[in-house]
């Protein structure tokens, strides 16, 4: 059971890295890069602040207005 909870957690998290990127750049190419490289597209969004002043929870609700 532990396992799949951490497959469901790292799934979500990867839904929402594409996300953002998809908000960012609107490119197909930079989100297929997105999709491989995820892990490290989500702490490199992290680290430089396009998350920061609540715009981590800003985005996602972007695609469902």
């Amino acid at each position: 059971m532990r396992n799949r909870d951490s497959s469901i957690l790292y799934l979500v998290l990867g839904i929402y890295a594409l996300m953002v990127s998809w908000y960012y750049n609107h490119n197909l190419i930079v989100l297929l890069i997105t999709y491989i490289f995820w892990p490290l597209y989500l702490i490199y969004e992290l680290l430089i602040g396009h998350l920061s002043h609540g715009l981590w929870k800003e985005i996602p609700m972007s695609y469902f207005k």
